[in-house]
């Protein structure tokens, strides 16, 4: 401690000095290189998470991951209709614009890694959890391509942890976001969008059946989407010729009771979490109905591209409305709660599906397509009670959710 002397000579200990504030700019510049370039200028330095963060570099940070899963998005769409019609794999555009998307996300972990904003630990922890498993799981599928041909289902291990990590990765982004950020419509609307985003990673394997029906039926009436090499190729792997049996190895290798069980089960839970996270009326909803317009955008593009197009999941938006209501329903009552929605969802859910199988017979007649994949019909009990039960058996995470927000908004 410094000492000051008065004119009268007695010597008095000086007050201490304030803290040092960090220097935040008066006017951010709009430009994301420019916005780069001082972030560096001012935080480019070590901390540990969980410290105070500008509100422009939060906004900044989480826009920049919301891009970064846009690339993904747009680029992982493309490639399963890439899959469905071309054999050629290497450096295919589509694994480009996914790969800017995860140059993106390595940026933005190692930023969040050393400078400690914009996270807490364990929002932190699983930003760099799934960021590892995606980064070993990819050079596993390429691997696994190179041993053993083209992989033919968006459901094999390789690719299924690359859901996984993406998904721990999303989770931490969500936790991070709802840890930093300020109560208000900017919170909410972000909360909103990277729901969506976690939805179509864990949706995005039924794509397999959406676009095998309409790939099967194309073969079926002589028009083909897939080029000869592919469907020579699928048929190798069965030693056939290619024939009936071989294509549908090639489009629909996963069974019937797969597509309803995860399309309309999986994603209610998910839909549950999302309402109870965003504790807002219609959040469930407004989520499923932002990723079923992203698919309706993209498929006119892909066909106009001359690529090939899936299904189109109507029904999960009723899936939403179900949670939701299930939620004004059950008003916070846990066991009441999740039998409500296992009622609503599996009804609405199994139901629209029906409603939207029919869509083919009741507008085309006998046109050889479909309007959504088979579905085994007998998994429906099954739906009720595993909705029921996990719903129920989240309880604990969800409360401890909505306390952990209700704490974040009382700041």
């Amino acid at each position: 401690m410094t000492e000051a002397v008065d004119v009268s000579g007695v010597v008095e200990p000086a007050e201490p000095a304030d803290p040092i504030e960090p220097i935040e700019p008066e006017v951010i510049p709009g430009s994301p290189i420019a916005k780069t370039k001082l972030f560096f200028q001012l935080h480019w330095k070590r901390g540990a998470p969980g410290q105070a963060t500008p509100d422009w570099v939060l906004r900044f940070c989480y826009g920049m991951w919301l891009v970064a899963f846009g690339f993904k998005l747009i680029g992982s769409t493309w490639d399963m209709s890439w899959h469905f019609m071309w054999i050629r794999d290497t450096m295919a555009p589509p694994h480009l614009i996914n790969t800017v998307g995860t140059v993106i996300i390595m940026v933005l972990v190692v930023i969040h890694s050393y400078t400690g904003l914009g996270c807490d630990k364990r929002s932190l922890r699983l930003m760099q959890a799934g960021t590892i498993v995606f980064l070993v799981a990819a050079p596993l599928d390429v691997i696994n391509h190179a041993v053993n041909g083209l992989d033919l289902t968006a459901w094999s291990p390789s690719h299924l942890m690359l859901y996984l990590g993406t998904a721990i990765m999303q989770a931490g982004v969500i936790l991070g976001w709802l840890k930093l950020a300020k109560p208000g419509r900017l919170r909410t609307g972000v909360l909103l969008a990277l729901w969506a985003f976690f939805l179509e990673n864990a949706f995005f394997a039924n794509g397999q059946q959406e676009y095998g029906i309409l790939g099967l039926r194309a073969w079926e009436r002589g028009t083909p989407e897939a080029e000869p090499s592919l469907l020579n190729f699928a048929a190798q792997q069965i030693k056939h010729p290619v024939d009936l049996a071989a294509v549908t190895h090639f489009t629909m290798p996963i069974p019937m009771w797969v597509y309803p069980l995860w399309g309309i089960a999986a994603m209610a839970l998910i839909l549950a979490l999302t309402r109870k996270t965003i504790g807002r009326p219609w959040a469930a909803t407004a989520v499923a109905g932002a990723y079923l317009t992203y698919r309706l955008l993209v498929w006119p593009a892909l066909l106009g591209m001359g690529f090939p197009v899936p299904t189109v999941p109507f029904y999960l938006v009723f899936v939403g409305l179900s949670v939701d209501l299930a939620f004004r329903i059950g008003r916070e009552h846990r066991a009441l709660t999740a039998g409500v929605g296992a009622l609503l969802v599996t009804a609405f859910g199994y139901g629209t599906l029906w409603v939207q199988s029919q869509l083919r017979p009741w507008f085309l007649g006998d046109a050889h397509t479909e309007s959504a994949p088979p579905v085994a019909y007998w998994t429906i009990p099954l739906a009720l009670g595993l909705i029921a039960v996990l719903w129920w058996a989240a309880g604990p995470v969800t409360r401890a959710l909505a306390a952990h927000r209700a704490a974040v908004s009382s700041v």
